[in-house]
């Protein structure tokens, strides 16, 4: 096939490369975050406990553990349904229960800003979610 027989570029065709790209920045941007928690796994540890979050030496690394195979599958579009629903369910759980600023009683900005952020995250993986029940 010459140059001049190429098929068109559709909207559609633009459309999947963005939702790819959007994959893979957030599914890998998701895996980079939760190897930084590893990395920091006891900090990680102490966190959920000053949370109240039960058992927080297997929650922890569980939870971050979910997010990398998670962020990974959505970026390689590998069991996507299990992938996105990973994370899904992280977000739903950790973000009221991380960064809950309205029980600070200090000033909760740090934890405004996570929520607010883990929300906008929340609203993507659910975007992915339905992409990944369609396909």
């Amino acid at each position: 096939m010459g140059d001049d027989e190429r098929p068109a570029r559709t909207d559609r065709d633009d459309r999947r490369s963005l939702s790819r790209l959007g994959r893979v920045l957030f599914g890998l941007g998701l895996a980079l975050q939760a190897s930084e928690d590893f990395r920091d796994i006891d900090d990680s540890i102490e966190y959920a406990e000053s949370a109240g979050v039960p058992m927080p030496e297997l929650a922890a690394p569980f939870a971050s553990g979910m997010m990398l195979v998670g962020g990974l599958g959505l970026a390689f579009w590998r069991l996507p349904r299990i992938a996105t629903g990973a994370v899904v369910t992280f977000l739903a759980v950790v973000t009221p229960t991380m960064h809950d600023f309205w029980n600070e009683e200090d000033d909760a900005s740090g934890e405004r800003l996570a929520f607010f952020g883990n929300l906008a995250m929340f609203g993507a993986a659910l975007a992915f979610l339905r992409e990944a029940y369609r396909s």
